[in-house]
């Protein structure tokens, strides 16, 4: 058993990237810093923001049909990890709008080129979520991907705000976007959680991806409150609903999380939790619980988890009067030699950003992947 699972986690502003972004699909070096911009010697030149951002105006190239595949978070089945993006860059005009939704980078083949911007698709409440009485939700942030369905396709599980009178038990908001051989297409699904799966009257939260039980099927863990989580036996129907569903399991905090790089942290075949009083930052260092996986599913007390700080080396913004900041996205293996990469995010703001794929593969250590979220904005256009 593999047990490849990983949390996922990871919103548009075009013209104010032609403008102020200095990176925008580039699938070498990466660019520069910003004092050689002008040096025709260091090649520069083609790195400069008006020629970033033609690429950027590039016509989209077609997603891959794959065949099915058991390679984590591969959507379309090619044999590639693809990346799930949740914050992108939005333009002056857009920052108090609606949330910019959902970016997804196909993989490519390695080590030329483990991710291709060119091949991408953008995620939006109004075409691809599900209605909750008739409505559409404004929120629509991905939270956990795997095969849900065991189709050969990796599955996104989003999360929204689905319209609730604050009397009794509130709807579940957590959705399925099944994958296909051309990705993530279509509506989602609402996730389906029996009543005996559920405890108290608060939101089902922070889904984890894992095979819990060790039977081969991606399996899903959700907060259900009070201490408790909700365990679903996979795999799941197209409708969202899971094989089966027991009583909630008590003893574990109000955030649930997966273990970093492997999901079964001690081996025996089953694939573990952790459990944490907060949210956990990608990358950082934090101490939380280890819920071990067994027959029954997760639960059993494993001790205390580490998460192990991962250095965010930051890619290249023009200089600018606020200080950009850099988080760590993905830690996880997108060029196939099984050693983690590391994938960043540096922004100054809404409006500026570049993400950049640090690779691991030795032939490609100076190499990196760089593009910049705002090229999913041309999409809203």
């Amino acid at each position: 058993m593999t047990g490849d699972t990983d949390e996922v986690v990871v919103r548009r502003g075009i013209a104010v990237a032609a403008a102020a972004s200095c990176a925008v699909l580039l699938t070498a070096t990466g660019c520069g810093p910003s004092s050689g911009s002008d040096s025709p010697a260091t090649g520069a030149q083609e790195d400069s923001p008006a020629a970033m951002a033609n690429k950027a105006a590039a016509p989209l190239r077609p997603v891959p049909h794959g065949k099915g595949s058991r390679v984590a978070e591969d959507f379309n089945g090619d044999g590639h990890r693809d990346l799930v993006l949740n914050d992108l860059v939005k333009g002056p005009e857009d920052r108090l709008g609606d949330d910019a939704g959902i970016g997804i980078v196909y993989g490519a083949k390695p080590p030329q080129a483990a991710l291709d911007p060119s091949v991408r698709q953008l995620l939006t409440p109004a075409h691809n979520a599900a209605r909750t009485e008739g409505v559409l939700p404004a929120a629509f942030d991905a939270e956990a991907a795997c095969d849900l369905d065991q189709d050969g396709y990796a599955d996104l599980v989003v999360t929204t705000d689905p319209p609730f009178n604050g009397t009794g038990m509130p709807p579940v908001p957590l959705q399925i976007l099944f994958g296909s051989a051309n990705g993530l297409t279509g509506k989602a699904v609402k996730l389906r959680i029996p009543d005996r799966a559920r405890f108290g009257n608060e939101w089902p939260d922070h889904p984890v991806c894992g095979d819990f039980d060790g039977d081969g099927n991606k399996d899903l863990a959700v907060t259900a409150g009070g201490g408790r989580l909700s365990f679903l036996r996979g795999p799941f129907t197209r409708a969202g609903a899971p094989r089966a569903a027991s009583g909630t399991i008590p003893g574990v905090g109000p955030v649930l999380v997966a273990p970093d790089l492997a999901p079964d942290v001690n081996g025996d075949g089953y694939d573990d939790l952790v459990s944490a009083t907060r949210p956990h930052e990608p990358g950082t260092a934090a101490r939380a619980k280890l819920l071990l996986g067994g027959p029954t599913g997760p639960g059993r007390a494993g001790g205390t988890y580490t998460f192990k700080a991962v250095k965010a080396r930051p890619g290249d913004l023009p200089s600018g009067e606020e200080t950009p900041i850099t988080d760590v996205l993905r830690h996880a293996d997108f060029d196939g030699d099984k050693k983690p990469d590391t994938v960043v995010r540096t922004h100054r703001g809404e409006t500026t950003d570049v993400i950049t794929l640090h690779s691991s593969h030795a032939s490609t250590a100076k190499r990196s992947i760089t593009f910049s979220t705002a090229v999913f904005s041309a999409q809203q256009r």
